[in-house]
């Protein structure tokens, strides 16, 4: 049985897979914000309930999100900024009493659509989430890569490409930077430059609702949307040039972007010709818990 966790900035979520990829049992729990030690006792808690109710033992991949400094293994450039600077895999290994393996939940994502999702029977993917945040991961022939700083994929602090100057500098980050692409294409940042310009402090859903509905500032704010997520993108197929883009999070279930994303990337890249398949993620909210369970995929001293 393969154990996969998503510790998530809003949700702790862990299942239970079979070796066929077939979900066993799924539990998931509010994350507890703010709270690093309580976040450890979550994971482990979910981990003892699915042992627990299946009566078997699992391997056990754990999805953060951030990463992890690639010598020292402290916590890295988490949106959750808690677990920044903390031991995460020392802690959450010490706290679940056993052997486990720890990744960048847009890695496990990348991983995951690449395994058996989305990017499934493509070589190089391209996975990004617009969610809370703005993120991705890259997996080459369904194994995420990583780089030697952990640093691969972080597409979400990267600065928005070719700004006006209605942009500059841009909103501070977390990171401690201005105009990082998470300010401008994560769905908080969507439903922020609507409330700009309307005053309402409406959910992205509602947003979308409203454009489609045919609700002016609504239409606006979706078109430059749209056109930031082009220009950031079109940054990553002129340097990668993935064979296939797969979205995750809240943001991928607007089905219009997969329309107007490709012609709008267009514009922007050095070719004079774009082909990629711009997808949604198979798994869904799913695909970060299940490339998390994948971690041992194929590895026989998995428990």
């Amino acid at each position: 049985m393969y154990i996969g966790v998503d510790w998530g900035g809003t949700k702790v979520e862990a299942i239970a897979l079979d070796e066929t990829g077939l979900e066993i049992m799924r539990v998931r729990e509010e994350t507890p914000r703010g709270d690093y030690e309580g976040c450890l006792r979550l994971v482990r808690d979910l981990i003892d309930r699915l042992e627990s109710a299946t009566g078997r033992r699992g391997s056990i991949g754990i999805g953060i999100p951030g990463s992890l400094e690639p010598t020292t293994r402290l916590g890295k450039g988490g949106s959750s900024t808690w677990i920044n600077g903390k031991p995460v895999e020392a802690d959450l290994r010490a706290i679940i009493g056993r052997e486990i393996r720890v990744e960048n939940d847009a890695d496990c994502l990348a991983a995951s659509e690449s395994i058996d999702g989305a990017g499934a029977g493509y070589g190089v993917v391209f996975a990004v989430i617009l969610g809370t945040g703005a993120g991705a991961g890259v997996a080459f022939d369904g194994r995420a890569h990583h780089g030697p700083n952990n640093s691969a994929g972080e597409w979400g602090h990267n600065a928005l490409p070719i700004p006006n100057v209605t942009e500059i500098p841009g909103d501070a980050c977390y990171c401690g930077k201005h105009g990082c692409l998470e300010t401008w294409v994560s769905g908080y940042a969507f439903a922020r430059d609507f409330g700009r310009h309307s005053g309402l402090d409406l959910p992205p859903s509602a947003i979308i609702d409203l454009m489609r509905a045919g609700d002016r500032l609504a239409g606006l704010s979706y078109r430059r949307y749209v056109d930031r997520v082009a220009r950031g993108l079109s940054l990553v197929v002129n340097i990668l040039d993935p064979d296939i883009i797969v979205m995750g999070g809240g943001m991928s279930n607007v089905d219009e972007l997969y329309v107007d994303l490709a012609p709008a990337i267009a514009d922007y890249t050095f070719s004079t010709v774009f082909h990629t398949p711009i997808v949604k993620s198979k798994h869904g909210d799913s695909s970060g818990v299940r490339g998390a369970a994948w971690l041992w995929r194929g590895d026989t001293t998995a428990d």
